[in-house]
């Protein structure tokens, strides 16, 4: 599989949500946040999705990771819609003018435990056959329609109880289960052409068996939206770890918590990730595509080009 690397076209992407049941199963209005319970309608104002695009060409940006999530109506399982979820064709016309204007389209379904109530009544019976079986044929499905993308990202974040205090239904797989329902995950994807993609906050509560059990054919990003690049912080210090035990990476920031982040991860992750193992950095808001939402999305791609501008003058000095 040819690499993506530093000295070559390193990667500029953008974490853009076509689905967003990725959250809370009920109204949590203790996390004093909107738009995280799950939705029987697709939360998307299509002039923004539009207009994300174009200003991501813009800047010269050149991928965008789309969380599907309840946003298609697949074909293997159309019972995961919601309404106004797109059919399979409306996706393909938008997957290929996002190519021609020089972004390439990624897919990415969450299959954490954490963040999956778009899989419906599936996401109540995991780690049980009739889960696998939904899960294969999503990745099959969703693989196809990407026309074989180079990577599959599958979310696996955040998987604990904390996480999941707010919630009606709690799951947390652990120890091995967690590590088998992974890797009949990335089997997936793996025997369709795509190299996987996950979050790497599981290493930092259980470095162990992370690095004794994790594929380096697997695609890292670890995800840190602070300011502090300390060595205390373990969401910074992981870019450190990830890199000296020979993990890709692809490092991610956001402007969930503070504007300086996104440049700062670019900075660190220059001056401690070996440039073969560094394939890009990806922007994430968390924020669903609404038009309320519309000045953050904006305020993270700026925060993206001026990244990527000094990275290029820095590259030539």
């Amino acid at each position: 599989m040819p690499e993506k690397t530093a000295t070559t076209n390193l990667i500029w992407a953008y974490l853009l949500h076509l689905g967003y049941n990725m959250w809370s199963d009920r109204e949590a209005v203790e996390w004093r946040l909107t738009h995280v319970s799950a939705k029987p309608y697709l939360r998307l104002d299509k002039p923004l999705w539009n207009d994300i695009l174009k200003r991501l060409q813009e800047a010269g940006m050149n991928m965008v990771v789309i969380d599907l999530g309840e946003g298609v109506r697949y074909k293997t399982h159309p019972e995961l819609a919601v309404k106004k979820s797109w059919n399979v064709a409306r996706l393909q016309k938008d997957l290929d003018r996002m190519r021609k204007m020089g972004l390439e389209p990624i897919p990415k379904l969450n299959f954490s435990a954490c963040h999956d109530a778009w899989l419906g009544p599936y996401a109540r019976q995991v780690s049980t056959a009739p889960y696998y079986r939904v899960c294969k044929d999503l990745i099959s499905e969703v693989i196809d329609l990407f026309d074989k993308p180079r990577f599959f990202h599958l979310g696996m974040d955040e998987e604990t109880a904390s996480h999941q205090r707010y919630y009606e239904y709690v799951v947390i797989r652990q120890y091995d289960l967690w590590w088998r329902d992974l890797e009949c995950l990335l089997e997936n994807v793996e025997k369709k052409g795509a190299r996987p993609w996950v979050w790497s906050d599981y290493v930092w509560h259980h470095p162990t068996p992370f690095f004794a059990r994790m594929p380096k054919s697997v695609l890292q990003s670890n995800w840190y939206y602070g300011k502090s690049f300390s060595q205390q912080v373990i969401g910074a210090r992981t870019y450190k770890d990830l890199e000296a035990n020979g993990y890709d990476q692809i490092p991610t920031g956001s402007n969930w918590s503070c504007p300086e982040n996104f440049g700062k991860t670019v900075t660190y992750a220059k001056k401690y990730i070996a440039p073969e193992r560094l394939f890009g950095f990806l922007q994430t808001v968390w924020r669903p595509t609404l038009e309320e939402c519309r000045e953050r999305h904006m305020a993270a791609i700026d925060l993206m080009a001026k990244a990527k501008a000094r990275w290029e003058v820095s590259r030539e000095t």
